[in-house]
């Protein structure tokens, strides 16, 4: 499986067609328009801080990456005849066969079951990558991302330290 290459089509429990595919380096002005849709406390549970703004050097990390130890997926619906990235996901293998794992949906687009359509990519791609286990650090109070975790077939188990979920889950 080429992870830099990847693309698949769902349906939304609202009957919404959703493409999920590998993030490009094109996709930098749509990706920023989507944090633009973030609101302060999305962007807190994704970056533990209300990250309105991000570096140079951040959004290149972001954008560009290898798809071997960084892959990144991007979550893309049709509106108004455009196509809109809407969120995204990623993972960064932080030890051999274990990858830290991230997701992210911009507010009005959120509660649609992207994320969980997201996270079954991943799994898939991170399989055929021959990992492990994902890990994630949530905040306790976002329970949308920890239903996605519970939901998503995965073994699960989870540590609270220091106001954060530690989550491990089984590939």
């Amino acid at each position: 499986m080429d992870a830099a290459t990847y693309a698949a089509t769902e349906r939304l429990r609202d009957g919404a067609s959703l493409e999920v595919r590998a993030l490009r380096p094109d996709d930098r002005a749509a990706m920023l328009e989507s944090i633009g849709r973030f609101s302060n406390e999305a962007l807190h549970r994704r970056f533990f801080a209300p990250k309105r703004n991000f570096s140079e050097r951040e959004i290149d990390f972001f954008l560009n990456v290898d798809f071997e130890s960084h892959v990144a997926l991007v979550a893309v619906l049709a509106e108004g005849g455009r196509p809109v990235i809407v969120g995204g996901s990623r993972y960064v293998v932080c030890r051999p066969g274990c990858a830290e794992v991230a997701f992210a949906i911009d507010d009005p687009h959120q509660k649609r079951g992207i994320a969980t359509h997201l996270i079954a990519h991943l799994i898939r791609i991170a399989r055929a990558a021959a990992l492990k286990e994902f890990v994630a650090e949530v905040l306790p109070e976002n329970m949308p991302m920890l239903k996605v975790f519970e939901r998503c077939g995965l073994a699960m188990t989870t540590r609270r330290d220091r106001g954060v979920v530690h989550v491990t889950l089984a590939l």
